[in-house]
């Protein structure tokens, strides 16, 4: 730890003392809470060097001596065994829902294509809840990867779409973060796009 980071803890440490305050609640993900985590583990040496160097009384050093953390989990990948919806999840869903709609104007007046990629990590519960609401045309996560080519999937979707008659090009692909195939090779948004140009030129009169 550079004196930069441990100046900043000690500063934190001195002004929870100067209020008294030795219970905090922490909201955040994984980051955040594990931050919270190794605070309270160096409060007694934090404790110790504020009473070393003056900055605090001893008598805090006996009141303040333990911290007591309550973590509560807020992250959008709703990746926590224990509860439906983490904190962020509903919001995140909605601006994720907004977005589409919005990007879904421009597709259908362009007759175009669009892929998403879709934060989470390795939990897809935002892209596919995401495109269930949105009926996108495919939605790639991690914990179903496509059987087979997917490739070939996408491909057929656009053949098939278009001997049905339905001229518009209109496609919303949601691509989730850790999304990947069977054989654990990863599905980006890159590729996707790569095989869409592709077929589009084909099938172009």
């Amino acid at each position: 730890m550079d004196f930069k980071e441990r100046w900043g803890r000690l500063k934190a440490a001195q002004n929870l003392i100067q209020h008294h305050i030795t219970n905090l609640i922490a909201i955040g993900g994984d980051g955040s809470l594990t931050g919270a985590n190794c605070f309270r583990q160096e409060w007694p040496s934090l404790l110790k060097e504020l009473v070393d160097k003056n900055l605090v009384g001893k008598e805090k050093q006996v009141s303040c001596a333990h911290l007591n953390i309550v973590g509560l989990v807020g992250s959008i990948d709703n990746d926590f065994c224990g509860t439906d919806l983490t904190i962020g999840v509903d919001s995140a869903l909605h601006r994720i829902v907004d977005a589409i709609d919005d990007i879904m104007t421009t597709a259908v007046s362009h007759k175009r294509a669009f892929v998403l990629e879709i934060m989470g990590r390795m939990c897809g519960f935002l892209p596919l809840v995401a495109g269930i609401a949105t009926e996108a045309s495919a939605i790639f996560i991690p914990e179903d990867p496509p059987w087979g080519d997917w490739k070939q999937y996408i491909c057929d979707l656009l053949t098939e779409r278009l001997e049905s008659g339905e001229k518009r090009r209109t496609h919303i692909v949601l691509v989730a973060e850790g999304a990947a195939d069977r054989k654990g090779n990863p599905i980006k948004c890159t590729d996707v796009q790569k095989t869409f140009i592709k077929q589009i030129s084909l099938l172009a009169p």
